[in-house]
């Protein structure tokens, strides 16, 4: 068994006719929008026609594209594999977008991708290193739309406008909540064309926004997949059908896609998530939905006004300054106001709570079932 990588060296030389298009395939295109391509393949009016691979190899900024260091080594050796491949080799690109503002609390970013004539891939990037990718992501806790997921509707319809047939839709993290959010929003006509919908252990929504779109014509085209101890993609996922991909490593490091096993040219899939990680999923959701607006915008604000206290616009030097972050951290806990901190006491406390009964009721159960077996003995 490997990863996406390992998948290139050994498939990446089968067209798709010989192998039909796969979510392996998906999550090596959705990892591959985590590059950066600002100034590399044109925007959405640009003029400029897609940009083929060997053109984005050949570009001055290459380099460019490994800005973010947390993966430069794997993300080098994604876009060499992809571009050597007869699988991957052709793709153009085109329709990129890559918005970052923070008085919105937005980080938007998307491409198209032409693998061949037929098989043409709109995806959506995930949180990047930005801090301010980060806060949306916490603000998909709200019942109302984020500014990115009315974006990925908008880009759905204009991208669709550069695609003459069916296409696929998707991404991972964000992405995949992104890909899910704008194909159940945007025009029917558009919606009619998507073959399918790729969310990479992307969140899910609120009942209440799920009820706003066209959820129902849309579900039986979602492929998701969660890794074993998958956090994020379970967010406020409670409806739906779902895969889970053995990861090579434990917990939360499971959300990145290089730790996602591939068996031949297929996902490595096991029957279910983690029974630990499972409860907890569920016990986080039903906290989650347990909030009304109010508490939920100070709670978000809060953590984000604790993080922002440590003056970087990124996680790669939060990360890197980790002692000097945690210190200013700890002084802006220090000045959060009284009301503030009372209801974000009651809200851990609430949660606390839960967890603590969910506990109770858990074992309990175990201590039934434990005695109806010694009963059978």
């Amino acid at each position: 068994m490997g990863t996406i990588l390992d998948y290139l060296r050994e498939y990446g030389d089968y067209s798709f006719e010989e192998k039909p298009f796969s979510d392996v395939d998906s999550l090596v295109i959705s990892q591959l929008s985590y590059l950066k391509f600002d100034g590399i393949v044109p925007g959405p009016g640009e003029g400029r026609g897609p940009v083929s691979l060997p053109e984005i190899a050949a570009h001055a900024d290459y380099d460019h594209l490994y800005a973010d260091e947390r993966y430069r080594k794997d993300n080098t050796a994604l876009f060499l594999g992809v571009l050597k491949s007869r699988r991957f080799g052709q793709m153009r690109m085109w329709n990129y977008v890559n918005q970052i503002e923070p008085e919105q609390e937005s980080q938007f970013s998307a491409v198209v991708c032409g693998l061949t004539e037929e098989i043409v891939y709109v995806v959506f990037r995930g949180t990047d290193e930005n801090i301010v990718g980060w806060k949306e992501d916490l603000n998909l806790a709200f019942s109302e739309p984020v500014p990115g997921q009315k974006r990925s509707t908008a880009y759905l319809e204009e991208a669709a406008q550069t695609i003459p047939g069916r296409f696929f839709v998707g991404g991972h993290s964000k992405g995949g909540n992104f890909a899910v959010y704008a194909s159940m929003h945007c025009e029917p006509q558009v919606r009619e064309r998507i073959a399918a919908i790729y969310d990479h252990d992307g969140p899910g929504f609120r009942p209440e926004v799920r009820a706003q779109g066209a959820w129902q014509e849309i579900e039986e085209r979602i492929h998701k997949t969660v890794p074993r101890s998958s956090l994020v993609g379970m967010l406020l996922y409670t409806e739906g059908n779902y895969q889970v991909v053995e990861s090579k490593t434990i917990g939360l490091a499971q959300h990145n896609p290089y730790t996602w096993l591939v068996k031949e040219d297929a996902f490595r899939i096991v029957d279910e998530i983690r029974p630990g990680r499972k409860f907890m999923d569920q016990t986080l959701n039903e906290w989650i939905l347990s909030l009304d607006q109010a508490q939920m915008h100070i709670f978000v604000d809060t953590l984000y006004r604790v993080v922002q206290a440590s003056e970087t616009d990124n996680l790669i030097d939060f990360t890197a300054h980790w002692f000097q972050s945690v210190q200013k951290i700890g002084k802006a806990i220090g000045e959060v106001d009284e009301e503030t901190a009372e209801v974000v006491m009651k809200i851990m406390r609430a949660l606390f709570d839960m967890v603590s009964l969910h506990v109770k009721e858990q074992a309990k159960l175990e201590r039934h079932l434990k005695s109806q077996h010694s009963e059978k003995k």
